[in-house]
């Protein structure tokens, strides 16, 4: 998966607020949304997202790339 199909990932996460979905939207595996997110941040050197059982938001960091 190259960083535009990360980013694309990345966008559609933080517009439903849920990886799941994301990746339901976009025909992936349900990890497959948070893996590409992680590999992204990783890349990056920052977390994109907060991450909670229930719910994703956006770090200040993820609402400057978003």
């Amino acid at each position: 998966m190259d960083r535009l199909d990360r980013l694309r990932i990345f966008c559609r996460a933080a517009r439903l607020g849920s990886f799941t979905l994301a990746a339901e939207s976009l025909g992936l595996a349900r990890g497959g949304a948070s893996r590409a997110v992680q590999s992204l941040e990783a890349e990056l050197g920052c977390r994109l997202f907060n991450r909670t059982t229930r719910l994703v938001t956006l770090t200040a960091e993820g609402e400057a790339l978003l």
